[in-house]
């Protein structure tokens, strides 16, 4: 009895179009990224050209084109004054005091003292602007200071700045106010004037009266000898020879 022979050839076709559908695919993605590469090599080319294009362009109308004209100086200037007294003019204005009641305590004791004890013509001004009375090339080391203030600041008989006196109130320590005298405290060490602290409350009048005597001490020894060197003591810069 001979054995039934079996069809396989539905099995095949399925195999076959399997297969079939695989390459499809694979041929499609294979055709999708070489299309996405020709694209994206064409649109750097552009880009570079472009870019080359502006480049070019940019040059020869910074060399050829552009024209600068010179401004008037003294136009413009009267122009901006025009403008801030239009300005001013519809505001309305107060007056307010120069120091606090404490402030101005101490700058009446430290004029008192500073006329009783510094050399003639000696003074003391109020709420001076740091950006009048320090110079830098460093433009911006300028701005940092250029808008800050001192309480009290001692001149000699030709303004001078010589001495710089805080008053630190209660809360003279409280949110930033400990690194902008930080910054003000540099900048005049580095100009070479001296700075001292008045804390509220803590300083007596005797107090008070020694750091004037050694501030004049100060000057008085550095203008006499300008190379002798400078040390600290008690906080306040006195000079000593070697």
């Amino acid at each position: 009895m001979r054995p039934a022979q079996v069809d396989y050839s539905p099995i095949v076709e399925a195999v076959r179009s399997q297969v079939a559908d695989g390459l499809a695919i694979l041929l499609g993605i294979g055709g999708f990224l070489i299309a996405m590469k020709l694209l994206e090599r064409r649109f750097v080319s552009r880009k570079r050209y472009s870019r080359r294009r502006r480049g070019g362009w940019q040059s020869r109308r910074d060399n050829v084109f552009r024209f600068d004209p010179k401004p008037a100086p003294e136009v413009t200037k009267m122009q901006s004054a025009a403008d801030q007294l239009r300005t001013v003019m519809q505001a309305d204005f107060t007056s307010r005091r120069l120091l606090n009641k404490s402030e101005a305590r101490l700058f009446r004791a430290m004029d008192k003292l500073v006329t009783e004890l510094a050399p003639p013509g000696w003074q003391v001004m109020a709420q001076v602007s740091l950006g009048e009375i320090l110079s830098s090339k460093d433009v911006a080391a300028y701005g940092c200071i250029n808008s800050k203030r001192v309480d009290l600041l001692i001149v000699d008989e030709e303004c001078g700045p010589l001495h710089a006196i805080e008053y630190q109130g209660g809360g003279h320590h409280q949110g930033t106010a400990a690194a902008r005298d930080a910054v003000k405290k540099e900048a005049l060490r580095r100009a070479g004037i001296g700075y001292v602290e008045v804390v509220g409350g803590e300083m007596s009048p005797s107090e008070l009266r020694q750091v004037v005597e050694k501030l004049v001490q100060r000057a008085v020894v550095s203008r006499a000898e300008p190379a002798l060197e400078r040390r600290a003591v008690d906080g306040v810069l006195l000079s000593k020879p070697h």
